[in-house]
């Protein structure tokens, strides 16, 4: 499980192709592997992934061809830099919310554009996801536990607003329009809404 308090960014350093996999090797730089072993869970941009190499420099992970197909990791290239998050571990703080980094899919950016010194964030939800979302709640994006400021249901699109701290600890400041982000639904709001959509079908 993890918060959505991402730690930092770290680099891509290789992203080979295998037969049904990748594998997806990260820097170390700023530590944030430290005690890390064999078969940990790391969020990689929101995305759970097990490790399975590391060094005291880098840290390997194995993307299989469904996970990669479902989420922005089959999109990274050498150079780009990826947010961090450790598993949440009991008797500490959640900051955040509760994330699993079962990521649903990718969600378009729509608008990123400066107010102040905040970023206004929208962006596209695709299928009918968009009745997981509501105004005041929560969505993980790109790992970042994020609370949802405007809901446009017929477009399908969800606003938010990045501040400085946000934008300088994650790969936000970098994204564009155009650009794609993994996002989560809230599991127990998914619980929720189906719970009531079938029963209200059944009537």
């Amino acid at each position: 499980m993890y918060t959505g308090i991402v730690q930092g960014k770290e680099s891509v350093l290789s992203l080979n192709k295998n037969n049904g996999f990748s594998t997806l090797t990260v820097s170390n730089q700023n530590c944030f592997f430290a005690g890390v072993s064999v078969g940990a869970s790391v969020a990689i941009d929101g995305t759970c992934l097990t490790v399975t190499e590391f060094t005291d420099d880098q840290v390997s992970f194995d993307i299989s061809d469904f996970t990669a197909d479902s989420t922005t990791l089959k999109l990274l290239t050498v150079g780009d830099e990826v947010n961090v998050e450790r598993s949440h571990q009991m008797n500490q703080e959640n900051g955040g919310h509760s994330l699993y980094g079962h990521v649903e899919g990718v969600a378009e950016v729509i608008e990123f554009t400066p107010t102040g010194e905040t970023y206004r964030l929208v962006i596209r939800i695709p299928q009918d996801n968009i009745k997981y979302f509501f105004l005041k709640g929560f969505i993980g994006l790109h790992g970042c536990s994020l609370t949802i400021n405007g809901i446009d249901e017929e477009n399908k699109t969800v606003a938010l607003n990045l501040i400085p701290e946000t934008l300088r600890m994650t790969n936000f400041n970098k994204i564009k329009a155009g650009d794609f982000l993994n996002y989560e639904i809230d599991q127990m709001t998914r619980t929720i809404v189906d719970t009531l959509s079938r029963t209200l079908l059944k009537k």
